[in-house]
Order: structure tokens, then sequence, then C-alpha cells
């Protein structure tokens, strides 16, 4: 055992694990954190990490033998070989001293493993005043129906063939959301439903795909999804239907929960603040 849980518990101020991401607090323990540091020995995927789903390899490890480890702070490293390549430290820890240490260990890292990225990522409490960065919100579905929203949303091979044709050229026009890399994958094999909004006989929203898998503790999550309307279609209410749609979907396929990761105050975010979405905590991703 590298971690003690009696350290690492009180700076945990969000529940964030390196590589893993976002968890859902009563999934959080010391062996997640041991988990990923075997993991890094392997080279694969933890069984219950949510980029397992897209096959391949595991990009992003820990740099076990560089993590730090003390009574009031921890940090994490972690190397993606990715692009040109990008270190990652994770800084738990309630003083602010503790984002300058995870600075100067990030910049020391990328140059010792010849990479070009260096970033600090501080988890934040939910309580944390003006946030900037991520939000990380909780769609709980224990808690309330998640009924049909109706309107003109169904998978997107269950709308006519015509209208299933416009979903490509819909993509490439949000690749920057990564509907591009999604239609892709749907093309390259089986993956969940991508549910799809249609106005005048074109795809100009969508949301998928939609799976559900267990968490570390065995609880039926579903998984995160892209999500993207067409511009000049917003403001109408679609990407509301379709977010409801997705969470009908969710819950009547058995999810007990889904963790969102939404851009403080943006579209999304305030859309998750409408729909009373709990907030967990914020991420801050600080270039070096």
């Amino acid at each position: 055992m590298f971690f003690r849980w009696d350290w690492l518990r009180p700076v945990l101020t969000a529940p964030i694990v390196p590589t893993l991401g976002p968890v859902h607090p009563d999934a959080l323990s010391v062996d997640l954190f041991e988990d990923v540091l075997r993991a890094a020995v392997t080279g694969g995927f933890l069984p219950y990490d949510k980029d397992r789903r897209w096959g391949g390899e595991k990009d992003e490890k820990v740099l076990r033998e560089d993590v730090v480890h003390e009574r009031e702070r921890t940090l994490v490293p972690t190397l993606s070989r990715r692009g040109r390549g990008t270190v990652r430290v994770f800084a738990y820890g309630v003083r602010d001293s503790v984002a300058d240490e995870a600075a100067e260990l990030a910049a020391k890292l990328a140059a010792a493993h010849d990479v070009v990225g260096a970033r600090v990522v501080r988890p934040l409490g939910p309580d944390t005043a003006h946030p900037r960065g991520t939000r990380i919100r909780l769609k709980d579905f224990t808690n309330d129906p998640c009924p049909d929203p109706g309107g003109p949303v169904r998978p997107v091979t269950d709308w006519p063939a015509v209208v299933q044709e416009t979903f490509a050229p819909f993509a490439v026009t949000m690749a920057g959301d990564g509907l591009a890399f999604l239609d892709a994958r749907m093309r390259a094999g089986p993956c969940g439903p991508v549910l799809g909004a249609a106005v005048g006989g074109r795809i100009v929203g969508a949301i998928g795909p939609m799976e559900i898998q267990p968490d570390a503790v065995g609880r039926p999550r579903l998984m995160p999804q892209y999500f993207a309307v067409l511009p000049e279609f917003r403001g109408q209410g679609l990407g509301r239907v379709l977010w409801r749609a997705a969470m009908h979907w969710g819950q009547s396929h058995g999810a007990a929960y889904q963790l969102l990761q939404t851009e403080v105050d943006g579209p999304s975010d305030r859309l998750c603040r409408s729909e009373g979405l709990a907030s967990l905590g914020f991420i801050r991703v600080e270039p070096v």
C-alpha cells in the first residue's frame, strides 16, 4: 500500500482520480489511487476506466516513481505521449503553495521525458469562490423520474434513411464538439445508440453514445456523451429536449447516476443547473 488514506482523504476537495477523471463520491477510495499505480506498470485499462470502451491502449499513465505523498499534500504526475506529449501533475492539498510545487514538478518532468506540454490539475471544492475551469456535475437517477420529453428526437438509426444520411455532414460541422470522432466510431463498429434531433428532414443536434458500464464498486453509471446542436438551431429548446431524452434513456436502462464535466457558466453548465444537478467541485487546469 503506497497511499495513506488518512493523509489523502482530507485533501480530496473534489472526487478526481488521476487518469480516471471524476468518480462518484461513494466510489472514491484509496483503492482507486492504488489501482492507477498498478495500471502504470501493466499499461492496460482498469476494468472501470471510462476510456476502455474506445479500445486501443491506455495513453495516460501515472509516473509512479515521481509521486509525492505527504500528510498535507499529494502530487501525482501523469504522462501522455499523444501529440507532442504532456505531463500533468494532479495537485491535492488545501494550501495555495501546492499549485506552485506542482508546476515546478510538471516542468521538470516534461523536460525529463522530452514532451512539450506541462499542466497542473487542481481539484477544488464545490464552495470555491469565483471558480474557473470545469465543474463536476452529478445526475442521480434514483431521486426523481426522468420522463420521455417527446419532441423530434430518436436514435439516429431509427430515422428514415434520408435523414440518417444527414448525420455525417452534421458531424463534420460539429467536429469541434467531438461529433466527427463519434461518427467514425459509429462506422467502425458497434457502440451505444446516438440520439438525434431532426428538423426539416435533417439532423441538427445529437447526444451519444448511450452506454452504461459499472463503476469501481459495481454501480451502473451512464457514460459521458458527446453533445452538440447546430448554432443556428440553438435557443429553441432542442438541447434541453436532447438532454432529457438521454436522461430518460439512462434511467429506463438501469443507470444509477451520471457524472458530467461542464465549462463553468457555459451553456451546458447552465442547463445542468436549471435541471437540478448537484455540483461536486471543480477542475482547474493551468499550463506551466
